[in-house]
Parts: C-alpha cells; sequence; structure tokens
C-alpha cells in the first residue's frame, strides 16, 4: 500500500467520525417526554373517576330484562256518532222556496229546514181530496144498508158488500195521508185539507231527529230531487274518536281495551273510554286499521274533526332495559355511565325505545349484565364535564 492509499484511508475514516459524533450530538438535545403529557394523551374523555368521598351520591345496577307493557300512541279525530247522524232530503222534485235552518243551528224532531214547491205535491193532495169522498160516500152507502136491511129491502149480502167497499175506501184514505206526511205536509195542513179543502202550496223539509246541523248543501231557488241530501243532523251527545292503528301494531289491540285519549284543543285534558271497535280490514292507502272508541259529549266540548292522541296498551313482553333517570342526553344522543372499575365510570352511546312506564328499552350499546349507572347520572356526567375542562 502506498503513501496516497494510506492518507485517502485517514480521511474517510475521520469523516465517518464526524458524522457519528454530530449524530450523537443530536440526539443528545432531544429532552425525555413528559409524564404529564402522556397521561394527558392516552386520557378518555367519556370516562370520569370519582372520589371515594363522593361514591354515596351514584347508585348502580346490573342490567336485566325486564317486562315492558308498551302505550301505543295512535293519532286520531273526533267525528260524529254515525248512529246518530241522519241526511235529510226532499221527498218530491220541486223548486226550494225557503231555506230555514243553517250549520250549527240546534233543531228538533219535525222542525221545519226548508220549504219546496212542487206539482207532485198539488197532485198527491188532490187524489187525497178524491179518497176522502170516496170513502165518505162508501159510509153513507154503509148507513143506507143498514137502514133498508131493516127494512127487509136488501139482504145482508148487499150490508158486507158495501161495507166491504167502505174498508178499501178508508185504507186508500189513510194511505193517501201517509203519502202526504211522507212528502213534507204537516199534520195541520192534512186536517184543513180534509175539511176545508184548502191545497197546501210547498212541501217541508223536516228534521227527524234532535241535533245539530252539521252539513247543508241546499241553496233558495233549487231544485231539489227526491233522495238528495239537503242537511245533515248530527246528535252530538256522544261522539266517536276514530284513529288508524299502523298494521304491524294492530294485532296488539283488541275491543275492549281501555284506551287514553288526549285532545290538545282541550289543552290535553285527559279522556278515557273503551275501544269499541277494531277494523277487520287494513286500508290500501294508508297501511293502516281503524279502531274506535265512544266517548260522552253532554257539555258540547268536542267537535268533529278535532285532532285527538289515541294511548292503548299493548302486549306484555320481555325485553332488555334501564331506568329512563340512568340516561343522559349528550350531544343529541342517549347515553348512560358503565362502572368499568372501583370508582371509574364511562359515558357509553346507547339506542333506546321511547319510555314505557320509567323504562326505556335496550336496542343497542349495552349489554346484559353490564353495571349501569342508575341514580346520580347527571351529576355524575357534570365531574366528567369539569374533569374534562380541568
Amino acid at each position: 500500500m502506498n503513501t496516497h492509499s494510506l492518507a485517502l484511508q485517514k480521511t474517510l475514516l475521520c469523516m465517518l467520525m464526524g458524522a457519528s459524533a454530530l449524530l450523537l450530538s443530536a440526539c443528545g438535545d432531544q429532552k425525555p417526554a413528559d409524564p404529564a403529557t402522556k397521561a394527558a394523551a392516552a386520557a378518555d374523555p367519556m370516562e370520569v373517576a370519582v372520589k371515594p368521598e363522593m361514591a354515596s351520591q351514584f347508585k348502580t345496577s346490573k342490567l336485566a330484562m325486564q317486562e315492558i307493557t308498551p302505550w301505543l300512541d295512535i293519532s286520531g279525530r273526533i267525528e260524529a256518532n254515525d248512529r246518530l247522524v241522519t241526511r235529510i232530503g226532499a221527498a218530491v222534485t220541486g223548486r226550494v222556496t225557503e231555506v230555514l235552518a243553517e250549520v250549527g243551528d240546534r233543531v228538533q224532531p219535525g222542525q221545519a229546514l226548508a220549504r219546496v214547491a212542487s206539482s207532485e205535491l198539488t197532485t198527491a193532495q188532490m187524489g187525497y181530496l178524491k179518497a176522502h169522498s170516496a170513502a165518505s160516500q162508501a159510509e153513507r152507502a154503509v148507513d143506507r144498508a143498514r137502514q133498508l136491511i131493516l127494512a127487509d129491502v136488501i139482504g145482508a149480502a148487499e150490508l158486507q158488500r158495501r161495507e166491504s167497499e167502505l174498508s178499501v175506501a178508508r185504507a186508500e184514505l189513510r194511505a193517501a195521508g201517509d203519502q202526504l206526511r211522507l212528502m213534507g205536509l204537516p199534520g195541520g195542513a192534512i186536517e184543513r185539507l180534509r175539511s176545508e179543502g184548502t191545497l197546501h202550496p210547498v212541501a217541508s223539509v223536516s228534521a227527524t231527529l234532535a241535533g245539530v246541523v252539521i252539513e247543508r248543501k241546499v241553496s233558495h231557488g233549487q231544485v231539489a230531487q227526491p233522495g238528495d241530501p239537503l242537511f245533515t243532523v248530527a246528535d252530538l251527545s256522544t261522539v266517536w274518536i276514530v284513529g288508524a292503528l299502523p298494521e304491524q301494531t294492530a294485532r296488539l289491540v283488541q275491543a275492549g281495551q281501555t284506551v287514553n285519549i288526549d285532545v290538545p284543543a282541550l289543552g290535553n285534558r285527559a279522556l278515557s273510554g273503551k275501544i269499541v271497535y277494531v277494523g277487520d280490514t287494513v286500508s290500501p292507502e294508508t297501511r293502516s286499521v281503524t279502531i274506535r272508541t265512544q266517548v260522552d259529549n253532554a257539555s258540547r266540548e268536542l267537535k268533529p274533526q278535532m285532532l285527538a292522541t289515541m294511548r292503548v296498551r299493548g302486549a306484555t313482553q320481555e325485553a332488555l332495559a334501564l331506568p329512563a333517570q340512568a340516561v343522559v342526553r349528550e350531544n343529541d344522543r342517549d347515553h348512560v355511565f358503565v362502572r368499568t372499575a372501583e370508582l371509574r365510570y364511562r359515558l357509553t352511546p346507547v339506542d333506546l325505545g321511547p319510555a314505557q312506564d320509567g323504562l326505556r328499552p335496550v336496542l343497542k350499546g349495552v349489554t346484559q349484565g353490564s353495571e349501569i349507572v342508575t341514580e346520580g347520572a347527571f351529576h355524575l356526567n357534570n365531574e366528567r364535564k369539569r374533569a374534562e375542562l380541568e
């Protein structure tokens, strides 16, 4: 090896030693990590530790299966009792000359709601007069036959024939009178027609039961046809509350069950009743089953088409559930505190069902046997927030 090669090796060795010294110097300048920093990095903001003297403020219990009887909330509305509703129309074809009742009016049986002028009524009155005349003639014929049979002028067969004609004439007179009453002619007008021969110019559209006019479909001058519903009258002393039950829960409700009713228009005053009807078919539009209850309405505070909520008990079932007071609402989610160690608890998000008698069914988040805080959860969450800020 010559002198030039030795010099080159010495130079490379010096360069390597210098680089090593620089590297060691750089490593020596770094400080060890602060233990407090490490603890802060490892801390779980959802976990909280409590002091021993505070332990008595929190009570825990193990999550277990509970018997739950759920409440079913059903949207509904108030309707008139269909069994106490009548739709009233004219019995003859004619032109309406007067409208005597408006929506909201209370009416009594026989009260005139409108009047209709009709040629049919005139024809029927003429038929009644003819029947009355025929009956009068038949009565006189019978009286004369009785006198003649006493004088031995005619036989008994002739008297029987005339009595039979009288019976037919009287039946025809009754039928003509019934027809006039069906056409809306009042009893006084029929009596005047019989005694004085005075024709009544109009027929009355009369109420058939006591109640409130809830609908009017007639105007002055309108031509009315038999069968056209001109007025609807309802007795609102009792009303129906009708709800639509989702088909998935229809099997849980039976006729005869108690139902609680809230009516917002009455300040959510509580009412109660019995389910009197559960539908046997499902509506294809709403996929729901109709249910109905009937309540007294003597004060007339319940008005048709008011909104209502019906609350019905479903079937009792076993489910994993926790007390509603154990739930903490945080960031728009339900949470519970789960005991992880002695004096240590972790805020755990859960999915829960609606509250049922103070219990919340557990859908997801915690399992059976988990020990959760059932009393003091709100205060414990405040401690967790305070510790997080510190």
